[in-house]
């Protein structure tokens, strides 16, 4: 693992039982998190995104799910080996996680100020019930929130989504965290609150120097936010790279198709859309090659039959597509 390297995810493979049979969410999972940097985790709704931030922290429902096969390194620890009790204090210190859906993220039977407190309670035993009160006061004008006293006593259904949504990045900031996991961060917020919500993580990153996980399925939001992106479909990572090369230079045509179906004020009034055709298939059911080859408008007879390999392609890029050569630059799309 490289020394600027915080987490480091190997080959993961988890699985769900369901009423259909095994199936596999995440298959064969790799990529590295730098420290100091944001990483994009972008794709459709189902992909495997989310399972596998709750991989991370290990919070994947039990018993009807399961890490089969990898590793999770953290600062060189494999964490899927750790005990439960290391677990406890690693989760929410060392590596934090903004929930999705900030409406229902919080308990609702308690006000914010006590589940705010509730964080320095469990990582900080020590701390007296004035210094826990003081510094949930802190955090929450930290985060933007102008009146924090009054935020403590209200209860969930009493704040907005904007607000919520901060008190969420405030309870998951509190420990000063190596890692922040952000699994979409700005779900049912409007244009304005979701810009400013992602304008306040990446003015806390910047001070504290954390790494941080993004994840969403708006490109608009990685171009915007992010060092380096993941592009997983299917519940497998599909390409890797620079937010710029991507941009710059989208190799797997899984990557084009969200690139070119992204609405642009540069196009004629009118025009329709582009779209990837089909859906995402069946995870009970999926095909024996490519799973992006039903989809794909350069599918070739291998792309049906074997399944394409996660391979470098340059310099800090991987893709996995038969029609893409080791070298880009022979072939431009």
């Amino acid at each position: 693992m490289k020394e600027d390297t915080v987490l480091k995810i190997k080959d993961l493979v988890v699985e769900f039982d369901t009423e259909h049979g095994r199936v596999r969410a995440v298959d064969h999972v790799d990529f590295e998190l730098e420290k100091g940097r944001i990483l994009g985790i972008a794709g459709e709704s189902g992909c495997g995104k989310s399972v596998t931030a709750l991989s991370i922290i290990r919070l994947l429902p039990k018993p009807v799910s399961r890490v089969a096969q990898g590793q999770i390194l953290f600062q060189g620890q494999d964490l899927l080996t750790r005990p439960v009790h290391e677990m406890h204090r690693i989760r929410g210190r060392k590596i934090a996680m903004i929930f999705q859906e900030p409406m229902t993220a919080l308990n609702p039977v308690h006000t914010a100020g006590r589940q705010m407190k509730e964080v320095f309670s469990l990582h900080f035993p020590g701390m007296t019930a004035a210094d826990r009160q003081a510094r949930s006061m802190e955090m929450l004008e930290r985060v933007g929130i102008p009146d924090p006293g009054r935020v403590m006593n209200k209860y969930p259904h009493q704040l907005s989504g904007g607000i919520r949504q901060r008190v969420m990045i405030a309870m998951a900031l509190s420990c000063e965290p190596d890692i922040l996991i952000a699994d979409e961060p700005t779900t049912a917020l409007d244009v304005t609150i979701q810009a400013q919500i992602l304008e306040l993580i990446k003015d806390l990153q910047k001070r504290s120097g954390m790494s941080i996980v993004l994840i969403t399925h708006d490109l608009g939001v990685i171009a915007e936010n992010c060092d380096h992106v993941a592009v997983m479909y299917a519940g497998q990572i599909v390409e890797t790279a620079d937010v710029r090369g991507l941009f710059k230079h989208p190799l797997h045509p899984y990557t084009r198709g969200l690139l070119v179906s992204i609405p642009s004020l540069a196009r004629h009034s009118k025009t329709r859309l582009p779209t990837i055709d089909g859906s995402v298939p069946d995870l009970s059911h999926m095909p024996g090659g490519c799973r992006f080859a039903d989809r794909c408008p350069d599918v070739i007879d291998i792309c049906r039959t074997q399944v394409p390999q996660l391979k470098s392609v340059g310099k800090g890029r991987k893709a996995a597509c038969h029609l893409i050569p080791v070298d880009p630059d022979q072939k431009k799309y």
